[in-house]
């Protein structure tokens, strides 16, 4: 169990956030929520922007200083405008993703809690790099985020476990598409918060929902649409949460909703029958396991009139802001915000320290 591998103890953490994907600013507001609530279970934690960084000043005082989070949080977002003439210029001069002293304060922490969300941080590929460094850190690893992040990976591995998903085909960026049933959903393979998700209902608003999924990516999905109510199950430590159902008050579950303070009624739990409730968990259970999730994970589902169920995706760092599901799902079987955080980091480094043992068995072994 978790809490035989795990003690409590003050640790230094970084808080990782920020970024430059689209999500950027919904992950500067995670950071600042989840930074929060590790300063009040009594550790020495700060936020870090994994790609501006901090000045050489800063780095001795990282973990000691009391800033204010939320005019932190306010600067950096600030700053979200400049972002892609920095990494235009990065990318130019073959420079780091990682700003400075990123990798140096991450391997200085005792734990890395991931608030990042998006591409270059819910994608694997900082995962991946921490493994290689030795570096601690919340959440799932480089090769399950990977599957999870791409809707096309995903559905590769998901739909042949038996797990129910609307039917889809992936295009490429100049390919064409003979025939398509509308309405339909046009969304980019890998993006999150439901950034370029449109609804088509006849050519001219497929057309245009192309355009501006491909403006993101240039793979992208067109899924049949799915009449019905929307969903979400967090799974924690491999046991699912309680099912929250999503309504908004206009459109659908995009990024305005999911954000808005008041644009979306959450009702936790859900109120659907006992029997539907447990499948859909089933199902959240299953995806994770499918792909490999580890620690915790949202999976987002849809019910239609005939109660067929939908899982649609996996988000592997799920939002933790003022507005995000996980904290209200916890919240319905009496697991407080910072209790939910503590939970988080338990379980990883159980999990870390689990993985190290098999290791060692198997050099043993061997």
């Amino acid at each position: 169990a978790a809490s035989d591998v795990y003690k409590r103890q003050t640790m230094n953490i970084v808080v990782l956030c920020g970024g430059t994907s689209t999500e950027r600013d919904v992950s500067l507001v995670t950071g600042y929520r989840v930074c929060e609530s590790l300063r009040r279970n009594g550790h020495e934690a700060n936020m870090l922007d994994i790609f501006l960084g901090v000045d050489d000043s800063e780095v001795k005082t990282f973990f000691t200083e009391k800033n204010d989070l939320g005019e932190l949080s306010d600067n950096l977002k600030k700053k979200t405008a400049d972002i892609p003439a920095e990494v235009k210029r990065r990318t130019e001069a073959r420079e780091s993703f990682f700003g400075r002293n990123v990798l140096e304060l991450c391997k200085e922490a005792d734990m890395v809690f991931m608030g990042l969300h998006g591409s270059n941080g819910e994608d694997g590929k900082v995962q991946a790099t921490f493994d290689l460094l030795g570096i601690r850190y919340t959440g799932t690893d480089y090769l399950s985020s990977a599957i999870s992040m791409s809707k096309e990976l995903a559905k590769k591995v998901l739909v042949p476990e038996g797990i129910p998903m609307p039917k889809g085909v992936t295009l490429h960026k100049g390919h064409k598409i003979e025939y398509v049933p509308f309405p339909c959903v046009v969304k980019p393979c890998c993006g999150g918060s439901s950034v370029g998700v449109s609804i088509a209902h006849n050519e001219k608003e497929f057309e245009d929902a192309l355009d501006e999924a491909f403006s993101y990516e240039d793979t992208v999905l067109v899924e049949e649409f799915v009449d019905g109510r929307e969903f979400s199950v967090a799974v924690l430590d491999g046991k699912a949460l309680p099912v929250i159902e999503i309504e908004p008050l206009e459109g659908f579950y995009d990024y305005k909703n999911k954000y808005k303070a008041g644009s979306t009624k959450e009702t936790c739990p859900a109120n659907i029958p006992e029997d539907i409730a447990s499948q859909m968990q089933f199902w959240a259970e299953k995806c994770c396991q499918a792909a490999g999730v580890t620690t915790y994970a949202r999976v987002d589902e849809l019910l239609d009139k005939n109660n067929n169920i939908f899982c649609l995706e996996i988000n592997t760092l799920p939002g933790m802001t003022d507005t995000s599901l996980i904290p209200q799902e916890a919240a319905a079987v009496g697991i407080s915000y910072d209790e939910l955080t503590e939970k988080i980091i338990e379980i990883s480094l159980a999990t870390v320290s689990y993985t190290h043992l098999r290791a060692h068995e198997t050099d043993s072994y061997l």
